[in-house]
This record gives C-alpha cells, sequence and structure tokens, in this order.
C-alpha cells in the first residue's frame, strides 16, 4: 500500500502510526539539508514529542539548497510528506514507525524568494542544519572562512538571489531585523566539533562581508547552540524498500533506516523558545564539549580506524570488517591506548561501558552500513576525527604506529584498487586533489603529510611520525592488510 495521508489509517499491525493529525501541524522549524540522518534523529525526538501531544507547533519545513534534494522533496511530497522509520538492529521486533513531523520542503532552485520568506517568517523559531562537515566554508587548516569560493562571491553581489547556506541564512535575518521580528535559534546537527561556534564564526564571517550592521545584530540576537549528534544511518537501498513492502506492506518511494541507538547531547541557548525534548530523551547540558570529544574521538576517529583498512582487505560492510577479529582488536586497542587517555572525564558516562556499545553498534550485521558511505568525504572527516589525536599523540611523544596506519591506509585507499585487485570510485568533492597527493609513489610521503589543509604541519614535521607512517604503507603494500595487522598487535 502506498505510503500516504488517504492510506495511512489502513497501515496499522506492526507500523506504528502518528498519534497526531498531520493537519494539526503549525510550522516552526526550518531544517536546511533533509537527508536520511535527520529525518532519523531530530525529526524522530520531535515526532516522538508530538506523539504526546505536545510541540505541535514545531512541525518542520525541509529546504534543500542543492539541485539532488529535488529527489528528497519529490520522494516526501509524492507521500505528503510521511516517511517511514525502520531500525535494524541483531535483536528481533524493532520498531517501524511512520513519522509525519515534516510536512514540506521547499528547494532554492524553484524559487530563491520562496525560501527567504520561510525562513524570515515569525513563526519560524529555529532553524537547523545538516550540510555536512565540508558545508560550512571554514578552512581545516587555517579556521578562517573561505570567502573565495564561486558561491559565496555569487551572493555578495547578489543578495537577492542567495545561492550558500549563508547567503539565505542573511537575507531571511535582514528582512526579520528590518521588519522587527526577532531573531531564530542557528542549531547545526552535524557532526563536527563545536559545531555551533562553527556555525557562528562562518555565518558572523559572511554578514560582515556582506553587512557590518546586520553581522552586529546577528551576533545579539542569534544563538548558536553547540550539539553532540549521534545516530548510525546507512543508506536507504532498495532492497530496503523491498524488505518494508514484503514484511509490513508499505511502499515508501525513501524510508530511512537507523540504528536503535540514539544519542543528542545539546546545550540549552534557544532565543525563541524550543520544543521540550528533554521530555524524550535528548539531554540539556551548559557545556557539549566532554561529550563532544568522547564522540568524535571515539566513534568518528574509531570509524576512520578501521574503514579503509576494511576496503583495503575487500570487506564493504562495517559489520563484515568487524567480524574479522584483527580489526576488532585493532580498533579496541586504538580506543584504549590512543584516544581515551587524551578525553576528560563525561558526565553519567562510564568509558569503558560507552566503548563496549561502540563494538556492538559496529557490529550490527542487520544494519549492514556500507564502508563506502564512511569512507565518503575522507579530505574533510581526517582533519575533525583523526588529526586533533595524531597531533595530541606526537605532541605527548606517545606511540604513533596504531594512528599512522590509519593515514597509510587511506593514503592507499586512495589509489583506488583493493588488494584483491578490485577497483573502486573514491566518494571525495576533493577526490582528484587526494588522488593527485599518492599519484608518484617516489612522493607520496611527502605530498600526503605535507597537506597541512587536512593534517597541519605536525606530522610531517614529526620524524618519528613520517617513519612510523613509512613503515606501515610498504608493509600494506608488501604484506596487505591482515598481515600488518598481525604485527602491529604484536601476534
Amino acid at each position: 500500500m502506498k505510503l500516504n495521508r488517504q492510506h495511512l489509517s489502513q497501515l496499522g499491525g506492526a507500523v506504528a502510526l502518528p498519534a497526531y493529525s498531520p493537519d494539526s501541524l503549525r510550522q516552526g522549524i526550518v531544517h536546511i539539508g533533509v537527508g536520511g540522518f535527520h529525518r532519523a534523529h531530530e525529526a524522530v525526538y520531535t515526532d516522538a514529542l508530538m506523539n504526546q501531544g505536545q510541540a505541535l507547533d514545531w512541525a518542520i519545513c525541509g529546504a534543500g539548497l542543492r539541485p539532488d534534494d529535488r529527489a528528497m522533496r519529490d520522494a516526501l511530497a509524492g507521500q505528503d510528506y510521511l516517511y517511514t522509520l525502520v531500525e535494524l538492529g541483531d535483536e528481533p521486533n524493532l520498531p517501524v514507525r511512520v513519522i509525519g513531523v515534516i510536512n514540506d520542503m521547499l528547494l532554492a532552485e524553484e524559487s530563491p524568494q520562496a525560501l527567504i520568506d520561510k525562513l524570515a517568517d515569525p513563526a519560524i523559531r529555529i532553524v537547523s542544519l545538516t550540510i555536512t562537515e565540508g558545508g560550512y566554508c571554514i578552512d581545516d587548516s587555517t579556521g578562517e572562512f573561505l570567502a573565495d569560493l564561486p558561491a559565496i562571491q555569487h551572493d555578495l553581489r547578489h543578495p537577492e538571489s542567495p545561492k550558500s547556506v549563508f547567503g539565505f541564512l542573511c537575507a531571511a535575518l535582514a528582512k526579520r531585523r528590518a521588519a522587527g521580528i526577532p531573531a531564530f535559534t542557528l542549531m547545526s546537527c552535524d557532526n563536527l566539533p563545536h559545531n555551533g561556534a562553527v556555525t557562528r564564526k562562518a555565518l558572523l564571517a559572511f554578514a560582515h562581508l556582506a553587512n557590518h550592521e546586520l553581522a552586529t545584530w546577528i551576533d545579539h540576537h542569534v544563538a548558536f547552540p553547540n550539539a553532540m549528534v549521534d545516530r548510525i544511518t546507512p543508506m536507504t537501498s532498495a532492497a530496503h524498500r523491498q524488505q518494508l513492502a514484503d514484511q509490513h506492506g508499505v511502499e515508501d518511494a525513501w524510508p530511512v533506516v537507523c540504528e536503535p541507538f540514539v544519542q543528542w547531547v545539546l546545550e540549552d541557548k534557544f532565543v525563541s523558545g524550543r520544543p521540550a525534548w528533554e521530555q524524550v530523551g535528548v539531554q540539556f547540558t551548559d557545556d557539549v564539549t566532554p561529550y563532544e570529544e568522547m564522540k568524535i574521538k571515539l566513534l568518528n576517529g574509531s570509524h576512520l580506524a578501521l574503514t579503509y583498512l576494511g576496503f583495503l582487505k575487500g570487506y564493504r560492510f562495517v559489520h563484515e570488517t568487524m567480524n574479522d577479529p584483527l580489526f576488532r582488536r585493532y580498533v579496541r586497542t586504538f580506543m584504549d591506548l590512543d584516544v581515551t587517555p587524551q578525553l576528560a572525564p563525561v558526565p553519567g558516562i562510564d568509558l569503558d561501558d560507552y566503548k563496549d556499545t561502540l563494538i556492538e553498534r559496529f557490529s550490527n550485521q542487520a544494519i549492514a552500513d556500507q564502508l563506502e558511505r564512511v569512507c565518503s568525504d575522507g579530505s574533510s572527516k581526517f582533519p575533525k576525527f583523526i588529526v586533533p589525536t595524531l597531533h595530541r599523540l606526537i605532541e605527548d611523544g606517545k606511540s604513533l604506529e596504531r594512528v599512522a596506519l590509519v593515514v597509510a591506509a587511506w593514503a592507499l585507499y586512495l589509489k583506488g584498487v583493493d588488494e584483491n585487485g578490485v577497483q573502486y570510485r573514491i566518494p571525495d568533492p576533493r577526490a582528484e586533489h587526494c588522488q593527485g597527493l599518492v599519484a608518484d609513489d617516489a612522493l607520496l610521503t611527502a605530498r600526503v603529510l605535507g597537506e597541512e589543509a587536512i593534517f597541519g604541519a605536525a606530522p610531517a614535521q614529526s620524524a618519528a611520525f613520517v617513519s612510523a607512517f613509512e613503515l606501515c604503507l610498504e608493509s600494506l603494500r608488501k604484506r596487505g592488510v591482515s598481515q600488518t595487522l598481525h604485527t602491529l598487535l604484536r601476534d
């Protein structure tokens, strides 16, 4: 049965339906970048609150700034913006739910003014973002805003027809300011350190280039809470769609699949109200930093530690990699010896239990998380998830062999062929540039480690790290992944 409002009451059974009427909702949030993660995270928390009869004035209007967003808009619009959330895990009878919290989605390419008007609507009190790590236009090596990007330059010249997220936000905030409408809270849900502070820095940098008075007003009136967000959400496949149809009789153009685990730690800094998300499991705090460091260094760092090695070995799913005892031991050793000593105490969290949970989550076979998804955009992920750990290990004079193996595996992965001779694509916006770094084997070490935009200056200047990197790279080339791990783990 096709998922839409007309058929909603006929579903039932094992599929949980919204306890609220979609007609009763009023929009309070615009979310820019509607993908799987947003639909499995912020939208799900808000839906849970609505199912309690609350927050009905916090419905979500999606927004897409890229041509690729049309596919999501069309899929959702074709089923009255309803979609199915399917939790996948190794335990039986996990929830399947229809989510109705999103009730519209605007595309910038169809009408920039319509999106500006929506962002300027007094009813919109939160604008949230999942625009990927690279979407904030911040140079990872310098921390400076990339003002020379073509989209940014276009928006500075043509503020009435913006293309970038910052152009749209400033156009809407300028309209709100002129009309005496209070500012909104700008809430990043992207997986990067101090995401609220990064959002603030980027928006103010753009605003100062466009209009100093507006920038000052934004600085005083817009809130930018930091957040730690977590839920593994693989790409939806044709098999997932078919499974939903076969098991539950639901025809959904774009369901979202995710693991059962979900976490959101959020600074309680909002200027125009917020949903009572704490009633459905969100943890509010004055300082998200320790949670953020824990998650980014342990989960995301360990993800990268296993993903490129797994891909080189010939695995294509995270659980396949974790089923290999060598990889399992390597990842846990990396967590215990290299990352954990760098972490401050995290209120309410036992780090050993957290690491045990990560191993279980990575091993979830039902979710079939793709290594390609974790591998993607490595040039943006390394500076945030691995490089801080790497720099600290160098500073502290600690063992560098395990972290050097992560970098060496990425360098070899950029060659585009695994150790079985299977070729693959490199899903990274900077793929051509990064592959150029490894094109000449004689210059590979100098070019990769000298890429300060990714690694900073420390690795290339550390003789110990250069030596560890070259030993790992040579071992991967000549002996393969498994034998390299055997040696590293002293088997």
